[in-house]
């Protein structure tokens, strides 16, 4: 066997050796919890209190979409078992946090899951997580946007580095996704006391 032979077969060995490393490994994104930075978003706004309704995968869309993702030979599931509820569970946590939940509220805040993705990639990982955010109050919709949050970064062809920098930048997104609704002029505008 050449130099260049033994030097190939022992790349696919440890390739192979890496892959049987990081396995078939199925974990949950963590629960829900509000971050620093949508309490200080939500301290300086003047929202009126909400309720938080339904949040459904968008009509269309592949069921498992809202269910499970795979990152190479890795399964990430939500905490309640659906992205869209996950999304839902994160404003709700936020709002919360802030004094601002309030399920008798005529203010609703609804949505349904347009796109959830991530590709770990071999030197560059994408993600994007976008939802169409409505609010109602008092039955009427005077809010109705979809809302988009994405994420690149420098990933391996090396499993064990590449799935949890994905793992990281998807569960990410959610915080980034409901900091940017609560950014939005026409969602401030839709919030604030009339």
């Amino acid at each position: 066997m050449n130099t260049l032979s033994l030097s190939l077969v022992r790349r696919l060995a440890l390739v192979a050796m890496l892959a049987a490393m990081t396995g078939c490994v199925t974990t949950t994104m963590p629960a829900p919890a509000p971050s620093a930075a949508n309490a200080e978003k939500l301290r300086s706004a003047k929202f009126v209190p909400a309720q938080v309704g339904t949040f459904k995968l968008a009509a269309g869309k592949p069921a498992d979409m809202d269910t499970s993702m795979t990152f190479r030979a890795s399964t990430v599931k939500p905490v309640n078992g659906s992205y869209a509820g996950q999304l839902r569970d994160e404003i709700a946590a936020e709002l919360n946090a802030a004094g601002l939940l309030d399920p008798k509220s005529k203010s609703v805040i609804e949505g349904q899951l347009t796109d959830s993705m991530a590709d770990t990639g071999m030197s560059v990982g994408k993600a994007r997580l976008a939802a169409k955010i409505q609010v109602k109050r008092d039955g009427q919709t005077v809010f109705d946007k979809e809302i988009v949050a994405d994420s690149t970064w420098e990933s391996s062809f090396v499993g064990a580095v590449a799935i949890p920098a994905a793992r990281n930048q998807y569960t990410a997104l959610y915080k980034t996704l409901v900091g940017k609704l609560f950014d939005d002029v026409d969602f401030k505008r839709a919030m604030a006391p009339q």
